[in-house]
């Protein structure tokens, strides 16, 4: 097949979430089809970001993206519009005049848009066409955490209002990606009240397996880990739990505790979290698998947020063992004390840390686990063939 991938993030380097999983499925599409890519880009590409890209794409183009901003005047006006305010705050028009051109240029079999932001630029082209990672759970939670009834009220809005959006999306398109059971449960009865039959497939996040193989040095006692952006709020909300509630439960038993907290923090008030001993915030590093391997856990303590979490996957992958809430671990089919540890409230994770500390089979246990179901259920390889699968059906 002829391939249009459009794309929200510029997928190399793949450092974060999304650019993770852009970059993996456009590589795993590559094996059997040939894929040109246009892409929104917020910083300056150069050759040391298209090198790696060549082998995968035939094509690659980009277009500057213009971050949404609640105060612009056109993101005021859509307050009364039907349409979600980022949408119609960002719309881009050279991207429509760019794809445009190249949907006139080349014959394509089919069009990927990648997740929501991009469903605008394919709509109406008249090709087969899939939107790529639809994620609400996100929203609907915001309704269900306020407490404050103004922004309560505010939630309820902005949700009936992409909502609706979403469901009118789906009508033009032949099908739709989720990266887990529930996102897929929620999509599905939003398209089901509204009679809309569009398919809905859940293509999982995962890990190249192979790149996490290799000795990165030996696990350091008393160690733990959380690797994830503090410039996302759901993982500045869930250090912020821990710190405060978890972390000084385990330190009352485990005085040498020490917590490694990787990731960006550009602009994050990290003088607004507990300022506790044996923590260290190491920023944005460029390969985590050495601080990953080194550490005995990787706590991923969320609260909120939705998708599925890359940073237990590369855990497991490297052996790492992972104890996480019920909410860090949704969408991912791993049973507690088995190949992962889950535990909700602060006596609870703390305990589950300490246990970890103190057994050392059971971190074997884990780790060894881990790395099997990684490997059996969550390699790119394995999600990229349900991908092609899925694409084969839809453009038949």
């Amino acid at each position: 097949m002829n391939i249009l991938f459009l794309s929200r993030w510029f997928p190399y380097p793949p450092d974060n979430g999304s650019k993770l999983r852009i970059y993996n499925l456009i590589r795993q599409l590559a094996v059997q089809h040939t894929v040109d890519l246009i892409s929104f880009t917020s910083e300056e590409i150069s050759d040391k970001h298209l090198a790696p890209m060549q082998p995968f794409c035939r094509c690659i183009e980009t277009v500057s993206y213009r971050p949404f901003k609640p105060r612009r005047f056109k993101a005021i006006l859509g307050a009364l519009s039907p349409l979600p305010r980022s949408v119609l705050d960002t719309d881009n028009t050279q991207m429509h005049a760019m794809i445009q051109r190249k949907v006139q240029e080349t014959p394509y079999d089919l069009i990927i848009a990648s997740e929501v932001d991009m469903a605008q630029y394919g709509r109406y082209l008249p090709t087969v066409k899939i939107l790529e990672e639809i994620e609400l759970a996100s929203l609907q939670e915001k309704v269900r955490v306020e407490r404050s009834p103004f922004k309560k009220l505010r939630h309820i809005l902005m949700w009936q209002k992409w909502a609706r959006y979403i469901v009118a999306t789906m009508r033009a398109f032949d099908g739709c990606t989720v990266v887990s059971e529930p996102e897929r449960q929620l999509v599905g009865s939003l398209l089901h009240k509204s009679g809309c039959a569009t398919p809905i497939q859940v293509i999982p996040n995962g890990v190249d397996t192979a790149y996490y193989q290799g000795d990165f040095g030996k696990p350091e006692p008393d160690t733990m880990v959380f690797s994830g952006a503090l410039t996302y709020s759901a993982n500045y909300n869930a250090v912020d739990f821990f710190l405060r509630e978890v972390y000084p439960l385990i330190q009352a038993k485990c005085p040498d505790v020490k917590l490694m907290i990787t990731g960006r923090l550009n602009g994050v008030p990290v003088n607004r979290l507990p300022a506790r001993s044996g923590v260290v915030f190491a920023g944005y590093l460029e390969d985590i698998r050495p601080t990953i391997s080194r550490s005995w856990i990787s706590i991923v303590p969320l609260k909120l947020g939705g998708g599925t979490r890359l940073k237990i996957l590369e855990s497991l992958a490297l052996g790492t063992p992972v104890v996480s809430t019920s909410k860090g671990s949704e969408g991912l089919e791993l049973t507690s004390n088995q190949e992962i540890l889950i535990a909700d409230s602060p006596s609870e994770f703390a305990s589950a840390v300490l246990r970890l500390f103190t057994d050392p089979l059971l971190r074997q246990t884990l780790s060894h686990n881990g790395r099997q179901i990684v490997a059996s259920r969550y390699d790119w390889q394995m999600i990229g063939q349900s991908l092609n699968e899925f694409i084969t059906a839809i453009s038949k």
